[in-house]
């Protein structure tokens, strides 16, 4: 589809240039310099706004995210050590996260002794995401990262396939079974079926995304949930009922994907009616940012905007533009950049805040590492839409 030229285009490229500035000068180093360990490896959870690292334990699911934020900061214009950044991250991740089946655990100390032994299926799905990063950016590890990939991928069908489709949090199951892990193994199962020819990554990215369009998303409302009993009805109680813009926006950009891949208009149609959705109702225009969460009637359950849920915003709003053509997407995509770029006003450039509440203040305090990922991937697309069509 050729992308009019529009106004709107013209300022999400300038906005796509400031941020890919923002990224490549200020975050990308200091979350390098500042963020990485490198007295005992992998990279710390946050840095405060005085831009001092903060001690504390570190998750199985922000590891892999540092390690992908690496992986795409050449592309980014990043000129720094990022395959370095990107080798010690994943020599930490595999001696500290890696248990003796294959997995990897959710929490470890500072030192990397295992807090948690946990595999969850959340932390799993990033694993696989940020291996296929690694097979991309590294060529001489391409083989270890997919025999590892692979691995885990084996080990979640053979322990915790869900009957109908999809898979279970964890071994033995236990509800509710959720929405946003199976969207985080969506992208993963995408990202190698890019790289790597072997079926298997196709099919469960296929399966995932008809449990996503006929469980997941509200039948009359087109919205999607967040939590579900064990037989993939929605759970009981208001958490059944929770719908996440940010994630309306995230499983609209991941479906616009797929359903180019798998030609499948009904998937593309179901992906711009969530992102139309999100937009129109899960937005905050006085604030100009995407809200926490509504619940199914579309009432707002939490008017708090996070940080992650305004570069979803972007991923799918440009995706939309280049898909449809509709200039009404540039228009999108320039007030989700413009959101963005409050939160990243820091005293300490390249740093971020979190947490932007209804009465328009932020909370202070410092900023996660697990947010990386999400700006940095949202500037890659904006930055791949907008040069495929200049």
């Amino acid at each position: 589809m050729e992308l009019p030229m529009t106004d709107a285009f013209a300022d999400a490229a300038r906005l796509r240039d400031r941020l890919k500035t923002w990224a490549a000068e200020t975050a990308y180093p200091i979350w390098w310099e500042v963020g990485a360990d490198q007295t005992k490896g992998g990279f710390f959870e946050k840095i405060d706004l005085e831009g001092r690292a903060v001690e504390g334990p570190r998750r199985g699911r922000v590891l892999p995210r540092q390690i992908y934020a690496y992986a795409i900061a050449g592309d980014l214009g990043w000129r720094g050590p990022w395959r370095t950044a990107v080798e010690h991250g994943l020599d930490f991740f595999l001696s500290a996260y890696r248990r003796a089946d294959g997995q990897f655990r959710t929490l470890v100390g500072p030192s990397g002794e295992a807090l948690d032994d946990t595999a969850d299926l959340y932390d799993q799905a990033f694993a696989i995401f940020a291996l296929a990063a690694v097979a991309k950016a590294l060529p001489e590890r391409a083989q270890q990262a997919r025999s590892m990939a692979v691995e885990v991928r084996d080990r979640l069908i053979a322990d915790r396939k869900h009957p109908l489709a999809g898979f279970h949090q964890s071994n033995p199951a236990t509800a509710p079974l959720q929405s946003n892990p199976h969207m985080h193994l969506f992208e993963a199962m995408l990202a190698w079926n890019e790289i790597d020819p072997e079926p298997t990554w196709r099919a469960l990215a296929d399966e995932i995304a008809d449990l996503a369009l006929t469980r997941f998303v509200h039948a009359e409302t087109g919205m999607v949930r967040e939590f579900f009993d064990l037989d993939w009805s929605p759970a009981p109680g208001v958490e059944g009922r929770i719908c996440e813009p940010g994630h309306q926006f995230e499983w609209g950009w991941l479906l616009l994907r797929w359903g180019r891949l798998a030609d499948r208009p009904d998937a593309t149609a179901a992906a711009l009616k969530m992102i139309d959705d999100a937009e129109k109702l899960g937005t905050d225009f006085a604030r100009g940012v995407a809200i926490n969460a509504l619940l199914d009637d579309y009432s707002v359950h939490d008017d708090g905007a996070r940080l992650w849920p305004q570069t979803e915003r972007i991923k799918a709003a440009v995706l939309a533009a280049e898909i449809t053509g509709d200039a009404k997407y540039w228009e999108m995509a320039v007030a989700a950049a413009v959101g963005l770029l409050a939160y990243l006003r820091t005293p300490v450039p390249g740093l971020w805040r979190d947490k932007y509440l209804a009465d328009e203040t932020f909370v202070e305090e410092p900023a996660p590492a697990s947010s990386f990922y999400h700006i940095v991937l949202a500037i890659l697309e904006m930055d791949r839409v907008i040069s495929a069509a200049a």
